[in-house]
């Protein structure tokens, strides 16, 4: 009974618990993006989070769907930063976010933190105009460079719901390395917790996460050594000829 309060504890820390659907308010399921089969099954059954969740899939599964309308859910700016920040350029995001219920932690922050990819250039010119404490000018790192930086600053070093969507861009493979340590470091904090979507077999390596699989019928939890993505990269550096000869002339 003792390791049970303390299991339960730490979950208890975890700024979200739970990821459903609103009891008042449901998205029919033949409109977009419930049309999506992770996304209806997100739905339909919800989801429990853990400290470290990993959504993997093809373009077009609903992995950066789902994890904007969770950040948006949670408060976060559809286009990346904090609990605070406001900026827009062109709204773009589903209404997903509408129909979701976030069963937050007892007593858990409710800081977090919202990095994408295809948004990044106008979150950095939002950080430059309000500057933090000990902020670079990130627009004159490369991507990469500077993506881990803002990982690596204070914003994700405490407490909090850090939401991540495709980061292994403009990331070099030791870039992509250097983040799985960053992610195993926050990871293993009970306070903290991470949701991330992406197409990298390195990223979805981090220990210790819960790995789920998108495709045409659901999301499913999937060991890293059964993922698609880790077969294909497997095979193509096995004999890329295999691959480059469907679509090479």
């Amino acid at each position: 009974m003792g390791f049970v309060g303390v299991d339960r504890w730490l979950i208890d820390q975890h700024p979200v618990r739970r990821i459903s659907e609103r009891d008042n308010r449901r998205l029919a399921r033949d409109r977009w993006p419930a049309t999506l089969a992770p996304v209806r099954q997100l739905l339909d059954d919800g989801l429990d989070l853990g400290g470290l969740t990993i959504l993997v899939g093809e373009n077009g599964t609903g992995k950066s769907t789902i994890v904007e309308a969770v950040a948006i859910a949670y408060g976060l700016s559809p286009e990346g930063g904090s609990t605070g920040a406001r900026h827009s350029t062109r709204p773009s995001e589903s209404s997903l976010s509408d129909y979701l219920q976030l069963t937050r932690g007892a007593g858990a922050t409710k800081w977090g933190y919202f990095l994408r990819a295809e948004t990044m250039h106008g979150l950095f010119s939002y950080l430059e105009d309000n500057p933090g404490r000990d902020d670079p000018r990130f627009h004159e790192l490369s991507h990469g460079e500077s993506f881990l930086r803002m990982v690596g600053t204070r914003r994700f070093l405490d407490a909090g719901f850090f939401v991540l969507d495709e980061p292994e861009s403009g990331l070099s493979f030791t870039g992509q390395l250097a983040l799985v340590g960053l992610l195993a470091e926050l990871a293993g904090d009970p306070r903290a917790q991470v949701l991330m979507a992406t197409h990298s077999p390195v990223l979805a390596a981090v220990p210790g996460a819960t790995v789920l699989q998108l495709d045409e019928t659901g999301l499913h939890p999937t060991a890293w050594e059964d993922l698609a993505v880790v077969d294909h990269y497997r095979r193509f550096l096995d004999a890329p000829r295999r691959y480059l000869r469907h679509v090479l002339p």
